[in-house]
């Protein structure tokens, strides 16, 4: 789990570093809200999205070990090459390769996941795992900041050597990872052989309603759908805001280095919700419920951030404070859902399946936000679509309790 982490904080800072280097790479290499927004979201198009299910097959067949490490070593060579570029097609390119890099390692990692541990520890390891998103932010809105302080040294701006040092350490995490990481729970050396026996037979005693083992039943699944619904209204929220955030901070009062710590300061409390979301649900069962009232409550701090920003920056800064934590709790929540009826190579079919639709949301949020930004002056119009696209989320995690009553 520490080796899986931390290659999670890597792979979310690589996706979302451009926000932080948007403050002056932007003007650099004359981008306007709106190409900057469509540079963003195109890592999730095309490349992302169609190479998901093809990735966690070859996952399935070739073992996560392997393959999870060939993406890490690929996107850190190709998060680093982006400080290469020296317009809008050379951005829009280079995102849409990173986006290609990078597909199938969260659907793999929570295929993986779902092989290793039952369903009573699932919601509290896949949080522990997803809590690398916010860490993400914790740690990469200061480290940005600083970086961005480095404008000139050897000749080389500041967002340049942004994504040169957060991205060259995907690639040795990768080799690590590839080191260090067992496929099987039977092939891991740190567990007796009746330790491998009781990890087997919990989870072959999983009770899944209606299972799925056939990867074409799959993708035609309601749940599956719904999900897939669920998740693009979520992630609309989560990279609309999450891309933007360190512009929609940038009022003129804070420095660049300050920006990085409040918005650290945002994902810290954002972190500490989502795990604790998460023991409530383990011990208390109600996934879907909590899923639907995670996404009402990012809905509201939307437009909660919008009331307050012409009166209170700190109080519209607490009211994002409190989407960006309702929309990670919902990540962690929604992942423990769909092992429950998918299993074997459905299970690996289905979750990319999933996690391709959905990730849309990832082109669909920042491109809406940097459009209305630029037609309107001011991101509140794009703040309440975010909030919209909540609600909407909301309400299609609530349509999945009448699966459970089946």
């Amino acid at each position: 789990m520490p080796v899986l982490t931390t290659a999670y904080v890597l792979n979310y800072l690589d996706r979302t570093n451009v926000g932080f280097a948007a403050l002056t790479m932007n003007q650099a290499i004359g981008l306007t809200a709106t190409q900057f927004g469509l540079g963003s979201g195109l890592f999730f198009f095309l490349g992302y999205c169609f190479l998901e299910v093809p990735s966690n097959v070859a996952l399935y067949r070739f073992g996560a070990r392997r393959w999870l490490s060939r993406i890490m070593i690929s996107w850190g060579v190709v998060s680093a090459a982006t400080a290469l570029a020296v317009g809008p097609t050379s951005l829009y390119s280079l995102r849409l390769l990173l986006g290609a890099a990078e597909a199938g390692f969260f659907p793999g990692v929570a295929f993986y996941l779902a092989t290793w541990f039952p369903g009573e520890y699932r919601t509290r390891i896949i949080a522990w795992f997803m809590v690398a998103i916010p860490i993400s932010s914790v740690i990469g809105g200061p480290l940005s900041g600083w970086l961005l302080g480095f404008d000139g040294v050897l000749g080389i701006a500041g967002w340049q050597w942004l994504f040169l040092v957060e991205g060259l350490p995907a690639a040795i995490v990768g080799i690590v990872l590839l080191l260090t990481l067992p496929d099987r729970p039977e092939d891991a050396t740190w567990l007796s052989d009746d330790e491998r026996r009781i990890v087997r037979e919990r989870l072959e005693a999983e009770r899944r309603p209606k299972e799925i083992r056939n990867i074409w039943l799959a993708f035609r699944d309601p749940r599956v759908l719904i999900l897939a619904g669920v998740q693009f209204g979520f992630l609309v929220g989560s990279y609309g805001v999450g891309l933007f955030l360190p512009q929609i901070l940038d009022t003129g009062k804070l420095t660049d280095l300050e920006i990085g710590f409040v918005t650290s300061a945002s994902y810290a409390v954002a972190s500490v919700t989502m795990i604790l979301w998460a023991g409530h649900v383990d011990r208390h069962g109600n996934k879907v419920g909590n899923l639907a009232l995670a996404c009402a409550l990012a809905a509201v701090g939307f437009v909660g951030s919008i009331l307050f920003a012409g009166t209170s920056f700190w109080l519209s800064v607490v009211w994002i404070t409190v989407a960006v934590s309702g929309v990670n709790a919902a990540r962690a929540l929604f992942w423990t859902i769909p092992p429950r009826f998918l299993s074997g190579l459905a299970a690996a079919g289905g979750l990319a399946f999933i996690n391709s639709i959905g990730t849309m949301g990832g082109f669909v949020g920042p491109t809406i936000v940097g459009f209305l930004r630029d037609h309107t002056g001011s991101f509140a119009v794009g703040q309440l679509t975010l909030g919209g696209f909540l609600v909407a989320a909301s309400i299609l995690a609530w349509s999945l309790k009448r699966f459970e009553a089946e």
